[in-house]
């Protein structure tokens, strides 16, 4: 065995000083929960939410306590009710469809293409048949569709889209950030994500209505005047007396940690694409791997890489990933029988009506790796990684 990678790749982001400064500055406070009748509309929370929105050029952010907690109280917010069909990839991790069970929709499955995006032609099959007229859309792994095909799509088909840009933050379209094309852009703040806020979740919209019942929903109870960019009060008083709490609230504590991330956004894009485009290299002159091809409009935020392999037994395959981790080099498998970790597939998702892993996505998915890449990985690292699943693929195809 040659040589290994001691650097821990499920690594997060670090937390700046000035986040830790700022979560010991709340917890001397006292005051983590983001509401209180003396508090104003300067806490954590709705600084964060303030400054997020002008960063993504929306009216509003709504901060909540998870990605999942966002793309449900969005699903509300749009008008999917009990029972209704709700679009969604086929391929992406299970807070999304958890989202949509939430809701108490039914999940209709759209494939993927070999590219890791869903399929504009298969989207309009699924929709016509099913008469869905919502779109829960994953960016999922930071792989962004054609978002101007996409969204002729469904304004021709009368479709809501929501955006769940988990993987997105930072990203684009055609210079047009993600979560800015559907009527409302879900974020994630999670550990391993682009911020690092352990949790949380933030709803990004221009749609006064949405933006109101969002933050009843996530409970404000009657304190949403501390919403420092919020809705007229008109438009609460729509809603306020009919909208249930459902407590779902982000606290300042990890707000008080978010904030100074966000301006660090740049420099950490800047280093995850850079770390990406090494490893890409490398993994693209192997034999017989293939890496999802990125357009020219996309401008991604690459905190993993995922590549196909072609070619190798399952036994072969399973020894590859097996000896691949012995060396440090931790690889996700998306096409295996099995859920394990964080990673599952539809197939897997015993809870749907119909589970089941549409046929264009499982073959993408057969022998899909997919590896981090932590901030803190150098560039001969990078060497070494690719280094390592290549001397590991060469010994899985002679086997």
């Amino acid at each position: 065995m040659g040589a290994s990678l001691t650097r821990d790749l499920s690594a997060p982001p670090p937390i700046p000083e000035a986040g830790i400064e700022a979560a010991v500055a709340v917890l001397r406070s006292g005051w983590l929960h983001r509401y209180g009748e003396t508090l104003g509309d300067a806490s954590e929370v709705s600084l964060l939410e303030a400054e997020f929105a002008a960063s993504l050029g929306t009216r509003y952010t709504v901060a909540v306590n998870s990605c999942g907690s966002a793309m449900y109280l969005s699903l509300l917010c749009a008008g999917v009710a009990r029972g209704d069909r709700v679009l969604m990839n086929a391929f992406t991790l299970a807070p999304v469809p958890g989202a949509v069970a939430h809701a108490g929709a039914e999940h209709v499955l759209v494939d993927i293409t070999p590219d890791l995006v869903i399929d504009l032609a298969d989207l309009e099959r699924k929709a016509i048949a099913s008469g869905a007229r919502h779109l829960l859309l994953s960016h999922m792994r930071g792989h962004i569709v054609d978002m101007d095909r996409l969204m002729a799509l469904c304004d021709r088909l009368g479709i809501t889209v929501i955006e769940d840009c988990a993987h997105t933050m930072g990203a684009s379209w055609a210079g047009r950030p993600t979560g800015t094309f559907g009527r409302v852009g879900c974020f994630s703040l999670q550990s391993y994500k682009h911020i690092n806020g352990g949790e949380g979740g933030l709803i990004a919209t221009d749609d006064d209505d949405i933006a109101a019942r969002a933050i009843l929903y996530s409970g404000s109870y009657m304190l949403y005047g501390l919403h420092r960019a919020r809705p007229a009060e008109s438009v609460f008083a729509r809603w306020r007396d009919v909208t249930p709490n459902f407590s779902l609230r982000m606290s300042n504590l990890v707000a008080a940690v978010a904030r100074p991330q966000l301006p660090l956004l740049a420099e950490r894009a800047r280093i995850w694409n850079d770390r990406h485009g090494r490893l890409a290299a490398a993994l693209a002159a192997m034999p017989g791997v293939r890496l999802p091809h990125r357009p020219q409009e996309e401008a991604f935020v690459q905190s993993s890489i995922q590549f196909a392999v072609t070619g190798v037994a399952d036994a072969a395959f399973a020894t590859f990933l097996s000896r691949c981790r012995a060396r440090g080099v931790f690889l996700k498998w998306f096409g295996a029988a099995e859920a394990t970790g964080y990673t599952s597939v539809s197939g897997q998702w015993r809870y749907l009506a119909d589970p089941h892993t549409p046929p264009a996505t499982a073959a993408a998915l057969e022998r899909l790796c997919d590896m981090r890449i932590p901030l803190t990985l150098t560039e001969a690292e990078c060497a070494t990684a690719a280094a390592i699943i290549g001397e590991e693929l060469a010994a899985a195809r002679k086997a």
